[in-house]
């Protein structure tokens, strides 16, 4: 079984954030978590909704795996991912090259205080949910919705 999905922007939601004053830092990293697109994949049925899943759910992953070439692969539970980090390594990881359709390069090109603004709205947030399904190898179906990308054209 497959979903095909449409890829686009979305609105900001006009959820508040949890509870707690954010720090400047960790506002700057809603504002670009938001910009950026993250929720798009990393929030369960954000990009469904338009951008209207209350702030509390934000970036804890999703089932809705992505396969192509490279096998399955599932965005992450972020609040997860950082729950035992330091910034300094959450720039590293964040500047890895990632199996796609994860756009790491764009964290690559981004600034050390926006990648750590980014990690700041995380910890902020604190660790919620499940870890996301582990990754597919290509030989094997995913057991759950996935989105399919087509074979590339011929060279």
């Amino acid at each position: 079984m497959f979903v095909v999905l449409s890829l686009v922007a979305c609105a900001a939601s006009a959820a508040e954030p949890p509870a707690g004053k954010l720090s400047a830092q960790a506002a700057r990293g809603r504002y670009l978590v938001q910009i950026a697109g993250c929720n798009d994949c990393h929030t369960h049925g954000y990009a469904e909704s338009g951008g209207k899943i209350e702030e509390s759910k934000w970036l804890t992953g999703d089932e809705l795996g992505w396969r192509g070439p490279w096998g399955t692969t599932y965005p992450a539970n972020l609040r997860l991912t950082v729950k035992n980090m330091t910034a300094d390594q959450f720039v590293i990881l964040a500047r890895s090259p990632l199996r796609p359709p994860m756009p790491w390069f764009n964290l690559r090109d981004m600034q050390d205080g926006d990648v750590k603004a980014i990690y700041a709205y995380l910890k902020h947030l604190g660790p919620a949910g499940e870890p996301a399904p582990a990754y597919v190898p290509p030989d094997k179906t995913p057991a759950g919705p996935f989105v399919k990308f087509p074979e590339p054209p011929p060279q």
